[in-house]
């Protein structure tokens, strides 16, 4: 069971990091390099990225896969010091999910149904868009999941830390 929960707990710190990875991505560089360019290639390029993102790899092992697993840590992990750090980092995770399908996924989702951007008023989508809305939504799934990736560290750490004393 040792076994198990450790590789749990590292499971879920590491797709915690992937995922924080994800979002400090966007935050730090495509979209500020989205920023800069003409309406044309910003709708296009963001309908592009946002349709590659959506596939099995990155809504199963990352985007879903760190809260389930970090669920399994917590379950694994009931009468253990890291506890409380895994729960905390749970809950820091799952409000980056809500706040990603409350307020980022529609907003990707109507630049998507705006259509394609050789035939559409590209100046009205990208306003209807709202950078700005979309950015600030997830500088703040960043610090979250940082937060939570750094909790997951710190039980990981509590863990190894656990295992080698006498006991």
């Amino acid at each position: 069971m040792n076994g198990l929960r450790v590789a749990a707990l590292m499971a879920a710190t590491i797709t915690t990091g992937l995922m924080a990875g994800v979002y400090w991505a966007y935050g730090m560089a495509f979209m500020p390099g989205l920023a800069k360019v003409d309406d044309k290639t910003f709708v296009g390029a963001f309908q592009a990225a946002d349709r590659a993102i959506m596939n099995p790899a990155f809504l199963g092992l990352g985007f879903l896969g760190s809260l389930l697993l970090t669920a399994l840590a917590g379950v694994l992990s009931l009468k253990e010091k890291a506890l409380p750090w895994i729960a905390a980092a749970f809950v820091l995770y799952l409000i980056t999910m809500i706040l990603t399908i409350a307020v980022n996924v529609p907003l990707n989702d109507a630049l998507k149904a705006a259509g394609d951007p050789n035939t559409i008023d590209v100046t009205a989508a990208r306003a209807a868009f709202d950078e700005a809305r979309w950015r600030t939504f997830n500088n703040i799934r960043t610090v979250l999941d940082l937060t939570a990736f750094a909790l997951l560290a710190w039980a990981l750490y509590l863990t190894g830390k656990s295992a080698t004393q006498p006991g």
